[in-house]
Order: C-alpha cells, then structure tokens, then sequence
C-alpha cells in the first residue's frame, strides 16, 4: 500500500460538486484505498482555458484527498475520473510513508533527586 495525495479540479460552480465527491470517494473506497483526509482548497481562475467535455472553463474548484491505496488503483481511478463529466483534470501524486517512531515508554523519572534540587 502506497501513500497518494491525489487532486483534482471541479467545475466549482455547479451545485453538483459534493455529489462528485462522494462519487470520488466512494469509488477509491470500492478500489481499496482508504481515504485520510479531503481538503477543500478554494475556488480559483485555472492556470488557462480547458475544454473538457465540450465545454470551456475558466475556473475550478481544487480538492485534495489523502489518501493510501495499492498502486494498482491509480489507472483505474485516472480512467474513472475522465468520463466524470464534472472532473476538468486530476492527478496522482505519490506521497513517501513516514515513519512512525516508536513508543519508548515512560522514561523513569526520581523524584526524590527533584525534592532534594527544590530544597537548596
């Protein structure tokens, strides 16, 4: 399992886009991916004109969805996204796994050396 950030453009302005959403989800989901986080960045003009689907857009809504899934996922969901007449473009980025750092304990602490330093 590999660790993806994973984006892409709605046309933001159709009232559709939280079903577009959830479609999305849904579909990382039914592919095996688990979904940690989705981030809604905003409401912007695109970097140029895109047509898709017969249409010109000039704006889009960005979202980012973290996400960890197999590999595997990533054709299919590239596939799936481009017959989504609401998705202008997406992209799949993979993101390195950090490490997690083990738990060490309680680190034993002597009270009685911090009673004594008090004292003086």
């Amino acid at each position: 399992i590999s660790r993806f950030l994973f984006f892409f453009f709605v046309f933001f302005l159709k009232p559709e886009t939280a079903a577009v959403l959830k479609r999305t989800v849904e579909a990382l989901m039914e592919r095996g991916a688990v979904v940690r986080n989705l981030e809604n960045l905003g409401e912007r003009s695109l970097p140029y004109k895109i047509s898709k689907h017969k249409e010109r857009h000039r704006r889009g809504g960005y979202f980012l969805i973290d996400l960890e899934g197999p590999p595997s996922i990533v054709s299919t969901m590239m596939d799936h996204l481009g017959r989504d007449i609401d998705v202008i473009r997406r992209a799949f980025i993979k993101h390195p796994v950090s490490k997690t750092e083990e738990c060490s304990g309680i680190i034993p602490v002597n009270y009685e050396d911090k009673l004594i330093a008090k004292k003086k």
